[in-house]
């Protein structure tokens, strides 16, 4: 599928291959806030996690893909989640591992999972949660037209301390799509 290839990366479906990927993206701490998780998981659940990972997104209302670079080697993630067809919405999330931040690799994921949305899933608008001190994502988000439309107060808590999440809204019919 074009759409799903770009100049400097791709787009692709989870493999069996992406267990020890998974495994120690999951579970790093570090990404725990943007993802909501407290606690680990174990080999045996992202195991079953990659093997109903073929599940269409009508079904599961969310699909992850593996943003991958021109050697097929992992480089984040992006998901689409909260995926409504009677509404023609669907949210969008993105995890460039930190070795790999400042390449581009968010931003053509981020372009090629807005035109598969809009063309493939015909929905109507994305949107995305980003805390208020994420610059790095605010800038990418804003860059693709995102517009801020709220802001929650105190939504995450993290390291003892509270931090707003901002919401971003990019609808179809205000862009060039």
């Amino acid at each position: 599928m074009a759409t799903l290839h770009g100049k400097n990366s791709n787009l692709r479906a989870l493999e069996p291959e992406d267990l020890d990927f998974l495994f120690s993206t999951e579970n790093n701490e570090s990404f725990w806030e943007i993802s909501g998780t407290q606690t680990p998981y174990s080999k045996y659940i992202l195991q079953k996690y990659i093997e109903n990972s073929h599940q269409d997104i009508y079904e599961a209302k969310q699909y992850r893909f593996v943003i991958c670079n021109t050697q097929n080697i992992p480089v984040g993630m992006i998901d689409l989640f909260d995926f409504n067809p009677q509404h023609q919405r669907v949210g969008v999330g993105i995890l460039i591992l930190p070795e790999y931040q400042g390449e581009g690799f968010g931003s053509e994921a981020l372009e090629m999972i807005i035109d598969y949305a809009f063309t493939y899933l015909n929905v109507h608008q994305i949107f995305a949660n980003i805390t208020a001190d994420n610059k790095s994502s605010i800038t990418l988000f804003e860059k693709f037209n995102f517009k801020k439309i709220g802001i929650k107060k105190d939504w995450i808590f993290a390291d003892t301390n509270y931090k707003d999440e901002i919401l971003y809204q990019l609808i179809k019919s205000q862009n060039e799509f």
